[in-house]
């Protein structure tokens, strides 16, 4: 196949570049190791920087046709109160909210769009294992499609797989890991006429539990101790059951829906970052170069304005054929300013979490919580963290002006 860039990875990251390359012009094939999108209790939250984007692209009508639920802003309970913790009011973008709404939805529909190019190409039950080296150059990647061995070559191999994808260990980057003190169990529960009107709710001094409203039903999100789910399963389903009923807001029969430990999912979260995001040939984005904790719901769009930075600084030189590894380093310049600066306020307050937790369970809620209830103020400086990012990324390529 003639093409100017593989990327390896078809999630959110992976089909943003596909996309914006190819609207620019480049010859671009995206390979996606299963056969369809459908994954549940993926990062589903559509940021106002996303929207934004979208709304650039000219594409903003028909994904906010599909099915979604809106937070204009996100609210906690602590000690039987809720309050605001982020307010998008005051944005200075036109959609002044999160849209909440199935990966599988956003990722379907930026795949159509991307498939009307003539540059485009998606494979899927495409899972690329391992890179094609020419001395030190990345040149392409070997493939399993539909069972089947395959290679693709191209002067750029981009890795989009994720942070447990085959090809970052492959590429053999340094990466620092920052740890991370809890994990995420996820499970769903019914949504019933009278549940609260709340689109994300927090509860709970020393454990929490996200809610997110999916319309018929709860995606539900239990944080625990690192590591501890073997300990819940020991325990029981039914002391899971009463762990989560004592901070959910739901009634509490409504957690006899949970029947089996094959109803809950396990998140390993972890934050990390490569030393590197590339090197001759290939460049990492999104969760490949940075993971991400689930704290804001960030990891996902700042991955996609990884790939919007990508397309900017890499859709010349590779529509021109004079792709050099200053282009590579320039993505991750660009990017890194806004990775770190994310992940040092998840640190932050994954730390505050763990000494109030050293306290005991008169420890109260977090810090940054009492704050934000005692000074409301607050509330539109989280809104433009987490709605918006450090740095927004906007398409050089087929914008809508």
């Amino acid at each position: 196949m003639d093409q100017q860039c593989i990327v390896a990875g078809g999630g959110p990251a992976g089909l943003m570049l596909g996309y914006l390359l190819a609207r620019a012009g480049v010859r671009v094939t995206v390979l996606e190791k299963h056969a369809d999108f459908l994954r549940d209790f993926r990062g589903d939250t559509i940021h106002p920087s996303t929207l934004q984007l979208m709304r650039e692209l000219g594409l903003i009508d028909g994904l906010l046709a599909l099915p979604h639920t809106r937070a204009e802003r996100l609210t906690a309970e602590i000690g039987g109160k809720s309050f605001t913790v982020a307010d998008f009011s005051k944005l200075p973008v036109e959609d002044r909210f999160i849209a909440f709404m199935p990966q599988w939805d956003f990722l379907d529909f930026l795949s159509r769009e991307a498939r009307a190019l003539p540059g485009f190409r998606l494979i899927m039950q495409a899972e690329a294992g391992e890179l094609v080296l020419d001395g030190d150059r990345v040149v392409g990647v070997r493939a399993l499609c539909a069972g089947e061995a395959a290679e693709f070559r191209a002067p750029l191999t981009v890795v989009a797989q994720g942070r447990n994808g085959a090809l970052r260990a492959q590429a053999g980057l340094s990466a620092q890991s920052f740890g991370a003190p809890s994990d995420v169990l996820w499970f769903r529960l019914s949504h019933q006429p009278g549940d609260p009107a709340q689109a994300m709710g927090h509860a709970g001094p020393q454990q929490g539990l996200v809610l997110i409203d999916r319309g018929d039903y709860w995606q539900c999100g239990f944080i625990v101790r690192k590591g501890s789910f073997e300990d819940h399963r020991a325990a029981g389903l039914e002391a899971f059951r009463a762990a989560v009923a004592r901070l959910s807001p739901l009634p509490p029969e409504r957690l006899a829906e949970v029947t089996s430990w094959d109803d809950v999912h396990l998140l390993s979260v972890r934050i990390d970052r490569l030393d590197r995001w590339w090197r001759p040939g290939l460049l990492c984005i999104g969760d490949a170069a940075h993971a991400m904790s689930p704290i804001g719901g960030v990891g996902v769009n700042l991955a996609i304005q990884d790939a919007v930075a990508a397309a900017n600084i890499l859709s010349g030189p590779l529509r021109d054929g004079r792709l050099k590894d200053k282009h590579l380093a320039a993505v991750q310049a660009r990017r890194s300013f806004p990775t770190r600066a994310t992940q040092r306020v998840q640190l932050m307050m994954q730390k505050g979490a763990s000494r109030r937790r050293a306290k005991g369970p008169g420890a109260g809620p977090p810090g940054f919580l009492r704050r934000i209830a005692r000074w409301p103020v607050l509330a539109h400086l989280s809104g433009r963290l987490i709605g918006m990012g450090f740095r927004p990324e906007h398409p050089r390529v087929g914008r809508k002006r």
